[in-house]
């Protein structure tokens, strides 16, 4: 039971080391730019920055097949390869807190960009390391305590660093950022070496990247589960990429922003939990479908924020409701897409599936930037309102064929 509880306390951990980077080359940075006077077609653009979580997959597979880099074979393959990305990872944040958007954006925009790769990469690494890990009963339990350890990291990432950067500077607030993200090197180094036996890696192209994908492709209605999983976030998505800078024209200070993390939190985390006990009530594909509709329609908060600027008691309300419908759907899609995963395929399916939403966001949702400056705040949230649509009719359509259970049959994974 110890070494449950050590592996339980360190995937909280890799949770928390996950969840800091997201916002640093997002939300935080955004903000940042929006404070330097960017243009919001400039800050849309930012969306591009995290195709590296949209790609991940493409990179996957070498810390499949490949050993890690050094000295880091002597962990084994996934702490091994973490103990490789976790320094670049660190190295990044701090050049990112050392650039000057108001003065040399690019630089700026390429230590953001080189932040996401890395934090990308270091998700690849983790998401392996617990699936080989855990035991099958225990995944549910890993991923919650994960979750719970990414969220409290995101509240750091924006809450604490937007609130320090008001009395210190983004400079030093991003500064103290990073130090946070170079203690994963002793969590890695703490960590226990994962269960599952490294097999040797088998060469060639076809091992590593074909038969991963073609025994997803082989499942019944693939095509449309791969559609769904695209589809799903994209409304939302858009929505809280400009959130930025639509809280900013609506007049609240950093001070201000800063204080929407604990509202944002306690939403998430209860949302968390009414999801997971949704998932076990009524099923995967039901609670996805309901959670789904909730999230779209949590949007509506978003415009009537727009049509109440200053209300800071209705940008505390707006926050709670779409982090607690957020939360929800989460908890409903990332059980289906950990189902949807052959085990012998587990790493690379998961970095594949988990990317498709992403690239969806960060293509289409690069130009949430233009759509907000030429619709207007109003428009635009009503119109992230109708992206959410397509998602929920596909949904329809996999619930009617019987194929939103998510779990892969075995034949699949042969």
């Amino acid at each position: 039971m110890a070494r449950v509880d050590r592996r339980l306390v360190v995937m909280a951990a890799y949770g928390f080391l996950a969840g800091l980077p997201l916002p640093l080359s997002g939300f935080t940075f955004r903000l940042w730019l929006s404070d330097a006077g960017a243009a919001l077609t400039v800050i849309g653009l930012t969306a591009w920055i995290g195709l590296a979580y949209s790609l991940k997959f493409l990179w996957s597979p070498v810390l499949d097949q490949a050993p890690p880099l050094g000295l880091g074979a002597r962990f084994g393959r996934r702490r091994g390869w973490l103990l490789v990305v976790q320094p670049l990872l660190c190295a990044a944040a701090l050049l990112l807190a050392w650039s000057d958007p108001a003065r040399l954006p690019l630089a700026a925009f390429a230590a953001a960009a080189s932040v996401a790769v890395m934090s990308a990469t270091q998700d690849i690494a983790i998401d392996a390391w617990r699936i080989e890990t855990f035991p099958e009963r225990q995944q549910g339990l890993a991923l919650a305590v994960y979750v719970w350890g990414y969220r409290l990291a995101m509240l750091v990432a924006t809450t604490g660093v937007i609130g320090a950067a008001s009395l210190v500077g983004w400079h030093a607030a991003l500064t103290g950022a990073a130090a946070l993200v170079g203690v994963g090197v002793l969590v890695t180094l703490a960590a226990p070496r994962e269960d599952a036996p490294v097999a040797a890696p088998r060469p060639g192209l076809r091992a590593a990247v074909v038969e991963p994908i073609r025994s997803f492709l082989v499942r019944p209605f693939a095509w449309l589960v791969l559609a769904f999983v695209a589809l799903f976030k994209l409304g939302e998505a858009m929505a809280g990429l400009m959130t930025a800078p639509f809280y900013r024209s609506l007049g609240f200070d950093k001070a201000t922003i800063a204080g929407i993390g604990p509202f944002s939190l306690c939403g998430t985390l209860a949302g968390i939990t009414l999801g997971g006990w949704l998932v076990a009530r009524i099923g995967v594909g039901k609670a996805l479908l309901l959670t789904g509709w909730a999230q779209t329609i949590a949007m509506a908060m978003y415009v009537l924020l727009s049509l109440t600027p200053g209300n800071t008691w209705m940008l505390y309300g707006t926050v709670a409701t779409e982090a607690f419908a957020q939360g929800m759907a989460d908890a409903a899609f990332l059980t289906f897409l950990s189902a949807l995963c052959a085990r012998e395929f587990a790493a690379t399916q998961y970095a594949l599936l988990s990317s498709v939403p992403q690239l969806a966001i960060h293509t289409i949702g690069a130009v949430s930037g233009v759509m907000a400056a030429s619709l207007g705040w109003t428009l635009f949230y009503t119109v992230c309102m109708g992206a959410a649509v397509p998602g929920m009719l596909l949904m329809l359509a996999l619930l009617r064929r019987g194929a939103a259970g998510g779990a892969a049959p075995a034949a699949a994974a042969g």
